[in-house]
């Protein structure tokens, strides 16, 4: 469904941001429901950090704790490709690929997919992205992409299948579980905002 909600229903909602990592490397890590990665610890929930986009993610999968990675997009070209490759490592990391059934492979498509939408949406729409967060629990994958622009991500209505263009919030809300925007103001900065979206895990 489209909503503007911050975070899903029964989401405790976001936790108080500090982190403030150098952009060094990608993060990964696998961690109690309690704690989120900075740059290279634990230290606050996403959107937040910095990470090169040259780094690629390590780790194992989900076993009772989440997974997370964060990618941070300051000074890369061709992002989008850079984010599904980035998200492609991350499920080969969690045990989603190499897929054992076609439902398994039909899901890490599916998050493929909402990673380029929304990555894609940033470009075209706010500017380009600043972060990718992918979150990974034994139950939902959570895909944040944050940026500056202060548009109202939607999809077009009505949603017509020939007209070019117009097609990827609709493409989201169909293979989402749930999504919504977050909105963020730094003091005396430009606003922001972080789309987020969540998939069931196959």
């Amino acid at each position: 469904m489209s909503t503007t909600r911050p975070y899903s229903p029964g989401d405790r909602g976001p936790e108080p941001s500090g982190a403030s990592g150098a952009a060094a490397d990608a993060t990964a890590s696998s961690e109690g429901p309690s704690s989120v990665p900075s740059a290279s610890s634990a230290s606050a929930d996403p959107p937040g950090g910095g990470a090169s986009p040259a780094a690629a993610p390590s780790g194992s999968p989900p076993s009772g704790g989440r997974q997370v990675r964060r990618l941070n997009f300051d000074g890369a070209s061709g992002v989008v490709p850079l984010a599904r490759d980035f998200t492609r490592q991350a499920l080969y990391a969690w045990g989603w690929l190499p897929a054992d059934s076609a439902d398994q492979r039909a899901a890490a498509e599916d998050v493929l997919l909402v990673v380029s939408e929304l990555v894609t949406n940033a470009c075209l729409h706010a500017e380009g992205p600043e972060e990718l967060w992918i979150t990974c629990d034994n139950k939902v994958l959570r895909i944040e992409v944050s940026d500056r622009g202060e548009g109202q991500p939607a999809p077009r209505t009505p949603h017509r299948a020939g007209r070019p263009g117009g097609h990827g919030m609709f493409i989201v809300e169909r293979l989402c579980l749930d999504w919504g925007v977050v909105r963020s103001k730094d003091a005396g900065g430009p606003a922001g905002k972080t789309v987020w979206a969540e998939l069931g895990a196959p």
